[in-house]
C-alpha cells in the first residue's frame, strides 16, 4: 500500500483508513454491545469491569517498521517516554489523527489507559496493519 505511487492522494481509500473510519464513528457513538472480536465490529463492547466503553485502543504498524509497533511520545513537552497505543480522533481523507494513550498510573483502576495531550497525524498509505486491543473507557476524551 505505501509504495503504490498510482494512488490519487485526494481519493485515497484503503482497508486501513476504512477501518479507522469505523472505529472513529463507533467511538463517537459509543454504546455497549458485545459482538465479534474484529477491529470493525459494529459496536464498542463493554466488559465485566467496563459498563460503557468509549475507546477502541489500537496499535499501528508501518510498512517500513519491520513488525515493530509505531510509538510516539506521551507528552508534547517530554519525549523520553513513548507509547504504542493510540485512540483514533479524526479521519480526513487519507489521513488520521491519533491521540497517544499512556498506561494508567492508578494500578487499582480497571481502565488500562489514560488520555494524553500528545496527538499526531499519519497518512494511511504508511500503515500496513493495525492491531485492535480490548475496548475500554478512557477519561477526558
Amino acid at each position: 500500500m505505501c509504495n503504490n505511487n498510482n494512488n490519487d492522494r485526494n481519493n485515497s481509500q484503503n482497508c486501513i483508513i476504512e477501518i479507522l473510519q469505523v472505529i472513529n464513528v463507533l467511538q463517537s457513538n459509543a454504546c455497549p454491545d458485545n459482538c465479534l472480536l474484529s477491529c470493525d465490529r459494529p459496536a464498542l463492547g463493554g466488559g465485566p469491569n467496563c459498563v460503557i466503553c468509549n475507546t477502541r485502543p489500537i496499535m499501528l504498524y508501518t510498512c517500513c517498521g519491520n513488525g515493530t509497533p509505531w510509538s510516539m511520545p506521551i507528552s508534547r513537552s517530554e519525549t523520553d517516554t513513548t507509547s504504542s497505543v493510540f485512540r483514533v480522533e479524526k479521519i480526513d481523507c487519507g489521513c488520521a489523527t491519533f491521540r497517544v494513550l499512556a498506561p494508567n498510573p492508578d494500578t487499582t483502576s480497571s481502565y488500562p489507559y489514560v488520555a494524553t495531550d500528545s496527538l499526531f497525524t499519519m497518512d494511511s498509505k504508511c500503515l500496513c496493519s493495525i492491531r485492535c486491543l480490548n475496548d475500554t473507557y478512557v477519561d477526558c476524551v
